[in-house]
């Protein structure tokens, strides 16, 4: 796989993503539906937005491992939340340092909803190339 970032405003690198990803030969891609903070028994968690992220990550990394995929494959990642003002506040002392640890430079959305599933505040939604 060849990956090509593309990002002509200077702004970009500090969004922590970049305004489009090119994918050349691929070997694979994986599609992941949206990734949120559930117990292996499918139990939604009540804690606080910041800890439903770190299990959230934790369940995204299971899934990509799984699939026979890596992390640094992530070009497209829509992070959905039902409070962005909580995710800039709680957040991103996570978020920022995962996507550096992987070398994750993706396309990406973040979305304010109305509501998630349950107790649900944040969900993860990636496509992955290899």
């Amino acid at each position: 796989m060849e990956k090509r970032t593309v990002d002509p405003w200077q702004w970009g690198q500090y969004t922590n993503s970049v305004q489009a990803v090119e994918i050349k030969q691929p070997a694979g891609t994986l599609y992941c539906s949206g990734q949120v903070a559930l117990d292996a028994a499918g139990q939604p968690s009540t804690a606080d937005m910041r800890s439903q992220l770190q299990q959230t990550i934790q369940n995204l990394e299971q899934l990509i491992s799984e699939a026979g995929y890596e992390c640094q494959g992530i070009v497209r990642l829509n992070v959905y939340t039902t409070s962005v003002a909580d995710f800039f506040a709680t957040c991103m002392d996570i978020y920022a340092p995962w996507l550096a640890k992987h070398g994750i430079r993706q396309a990406t959305t973040l979305l304010e909803v109305q509501g998630l599933f349950a107790t649900l505040t944040v969900e993860l939604e990636a496509t992955v190339v290899k």
